[in-house]
């Protein structure tokens, strides 16, 4: 690690905080709560990118690949500049080899582009590892990983981790717990390293409204353009849209998909479920990719980033869904899952009365935090339980060659 002083030298933001979205919001957010099945949740992206937003390079000719000599032989890189709101355009003057992500779906974009696993996320068990398993050659260890949110966010922490980026919206700072503010972010941005990132897995924020969000594959691309890793993007881009191509012909006609509740359950017995609609952000992303309908969208039952309200399984007999997915249960497999969640479903009074629960259609719904390798491993699980196709959907073979680099 090099001293602070030419760390800060070499990514401290030269440039703009974008007025209104950075200074002036004031919400209080909820308490977070370390246990992976609390109540946070957490991702929304969508939107589409302008000129405006596109990452930009000081020079044309140079980029942090290229470099300059200096008068003792050792090549120096050149430094660049990536935009993004809020945080307005950072200047880098090299590639930062050290970073924090806000969450699950920041780090998993930038293992898809070979980075090391960020030093610290706002929750490590809201990052799930385990689909790397599906992917030849990748795997992430978490033991020295750091919880950025630990009944709150000390500003210590940061200056221990000692990043290079902090790959976070500082919006989400301000707003997700209370304890921060501006003069808070301005310290964190100048003395420890630059703040560069936006809150895209859920689009509920009041605290977002005057900004916008950007898709996954948007978010993405900017990360791509941080680490200077765009043949990897562009790598990944292929997958995806080959991916997309292969997906299109296994959702049915909207008229044959089944409607489903999308509610958060933890724990193995769950009776009180926090209810999500279905929208824009990273966290709903192959729900909306599988065209999935939504079965809560046309009732009274308030969405949960708004309202912070609770529903049990008698308003949800009301609904009746004839497909139920639970969010909260990403650490279980399966298997696991078929023999606590479900089997207390079916023995119970009430959720055994649940058309779902009758037809055996209770599912994991996938986590709140997606990245481009976290997608394709949820998307293609759900393909094959909500459509029983058996088609391979994507090559994980070519993931992991992408991501070690051999592509």
């Amino acid at each position: 690690m090099m001293a602070d002083e030419a760390r800060r030298s070499r990514t401290r933001r030269t440039v703009l905080k974008t007025g209104a979205t950075l200074g002036t919001v004031a919400l209080a957010g909820c308490t977070e709560s370390t246990s992976d099945a609390s109540t946070n949740s957490d991702d929304q992206s969508a939107g589409t990118g302008s000129d405006a937003d596109t990452a930009t390079v000081t020079d044309a000719e140079s980029t942090a690949e290229t470099g300059t000599e200096s008068g003792d032989d050792t090549a120096t890189p050149s430094s660049y500049s990536v935009s993004m709101v809020p945080t307005g355009e950072v200047t880098f003057e090299s590639v930062p080899e050290t970073w924090v992500a806000n969450n699950g779906s920041w780090a998993d974009m930038g293992i898809a582009l070979g980075q090391e696993p960020p030093k610290g996320v706002w929750l490590t068990g809201r990052y799930h590892t385990q689909y790397y398993d599906e992917i030849p050659g990748v795997s992430v260890d978490k033991s020295e990983m750091v919880s950025l949110y630990q009944d709150g966010v000390s500003k210590e922490r940061f200056y221990a981790l000692d990043a290079d980026v902090h790959v976070i919206d500082p919006n989400f700072l301000m707003n997700r717990f209370s304890g921060w503010d501006q003069s808070d972010i301005d310290e964190i941005d100048e003395e420890v390293a630059p703040l560069f990132g936006n809150s895209i897995y859920a689009s509920h924020y009041p605290w977002h409204e005057d900004y916008r969000y950007y898709s996954l594959m948007e978010g993405f691309e900017k990360l791509a353009a941080v680490f200077q890793e765009q043949e990897r993007y562009e790598a990944f881009e292929a997958v995806h849209e080959n991916f997309q191509a292969n997906l299109a012909p296994v959702v049915p006609a909207r008229e044959k998909r089944p409607a489903a509740a999308v509610v958060w359950g933890g724990g193995d017995e769950p009776e009180t479920f926090y209810p999500y609609i279905i929208g824009g952000g990273t966290g709903f992303k192959h729900l909306r990719d599988l065209g999935v309908k939504d079965a809560l969208a046309e009732t009274d039952i308030k969405d949960f980033h708004g309202s912070r309200g609770a529903i049990d399984f008698e308003t949800l007999l009301e609904v009746d869904p004839p497909v139920l997915l639970l969010r909260g249960q990403e650490a279980k497999s399966r298997e696991q899952f078929q023999n606590t969640v479900v089997s207390f479903m079916e023995e119970h009074d009430t959720a055994s009365q649940l058309t779902a629960v009758q037809n055996g259609d209770v599912y994991r719904a996938g986590p709140l935090y997606q990245g481009p390798i976290t997608n394709l491993v949820v998307t293609q699980r759900l393909a094959t339980t909500l459509y029983d196709t058996d088609a391979q959907l994507y090559d994980p073979q070519r993931v992991g060659d992408i991501v070690t680099g051999e592509f």
